[in-house]
């Protein structure tokens, strides 16, 4: 079974997350739970036990809990919420799972939205993006768009927890940019994607977790893992402002490919890597763009910690994978 679908480089939950009731036995569920394979057993048991606590919850919950956890359910999706960036995001069974890479897109928002900014998630899933950047920047608007009807409610769920942003906070339903209001057209500063990119193929080779919890659609790139990130590309001018900015999560492998495609399409790419999520983006400006159009006095040299850009579009190549 191995780690839970959000885990990175170590547990996604921290120590912190729960207390354990002094009426469970707790090394018996550890015990069972790493017999099943769950690579960090005492942190999921610890975070089962605290969610068995909650109003409505109890012994049968847990119990539940426990052995669709040891047949292969996400971690995440019994829980019914993920921690990402340090945050916690609800999630659903049968939506898609944010990732600990998917940072790397949180990052490059944070950094490049203007005062006052539009950022756009496509793709979105739970809406990781626009939640986390939404809850430190008040002043922006935020939308998401997903064409998987339950993942667009989980995002109106984590959308309507932000409360007080100066703009709307929105999630559409719908097939990307034919999900989004018009009035948005041309009022992008910031478009996020996580589109699927594994190849239609080696879906049949992802952990259980993923291929039998999660929807096709999330997972799925087509014959060669890039046909949603071409369509984001193709559309994505038409609802940028001069000076906006797309960033498209993708693998290493997969980056310089990608590059060359925003290149194809009007952009100015650079890849993002943040080597502590293992986290990959390709990260482009309309070309024409004047130097810091593109939000906040940031420079395609700056960065969060871990992250890493090169300006020539190259990928950085120090081992690692998607």
């Amino acid at each position: 079974m191995g780690k839970s679908l959000a885990a990175g480089g170590g547990s996604a939950y921290p120590p912190s997350y729960s207390a354990v009731p002094e009426s469970v036995d707790a090394s018996s569920l550890v015990a069972r739970l790493r017999a099943a394979g769950c690579v960090y057993a005492e942190d999921e048991a610890a975070a089962l036990l605290g969610a068995a606590g909650r109003p409505g919850r109890g012994a049968t919950w847990l119990a539940d809990a426990v052995a669709r956890r040891v047949a292969g359910a996400p971690l995440e999706h019994l829980l019914e919420e993920v921690v990402l960036a340090g945050e916690r995001i609800a999630v659903a069974p049968g939506v898609f799972v944010p990732r600990a890479r998917t940072r790397v897109l949180v990052d490059v928002a944070r950094e490049r939205l203007p005062l006052g900014g539009v950022l756009l998630e496509l793709c979105c899933g739970a809406a990781p993006v626009a939640t986390l950047v939404g809850r430190d920047r008040p002043d922006v608007t935020a939308l998401a768009a997903d064409v998987d009807a339950a993942a667009v409610a989980v995002a109106r769920r984590n959308l309507a927890g932000l409360g007080g942003l100066a703009g709307p906070a929105e999630a559409h339903g719908g097939d990307l940019y034919d999900a989004l209001p018009p009035r948005w057209r041309g009022r992008v500063d910031v478009l996020a994607a996580n589109a699927p990119y594994v190849p239609s193929a080696a879906v049949a080779t992802m952990p259980r977790e993923a291929r039998d919890h999660e929807p096709r659609v999330a997972l799925d790139g087509g014959p060669d893992g890039t046909s949603v990130q071409q369509r984001v590309l193709a559309g994505a001018a038409a609802w940028l402002r001069p000076g906006g900015i797309l960033a498209i999560e993708t693998s290493r492998a997969g980056a310089p490919a990608l590059a060359d495609r925003f290149r194809a399409h009007g952009f100015v790419p650079e890849v993002r890597v943040d080597d502590d999520v293992d986290g990959t983006a390709v990260v482009g400006r309309l070309a024409g763009a004047r130097a810091g159009q593109y939000g906040d006095g940031a420079s395609p040299t700056s960065g969060a910690p871990g992250g890493r850009r090169r300006d020539d579009g190259g990928p950085e190549r120090r081992g690692g994978h998607a």
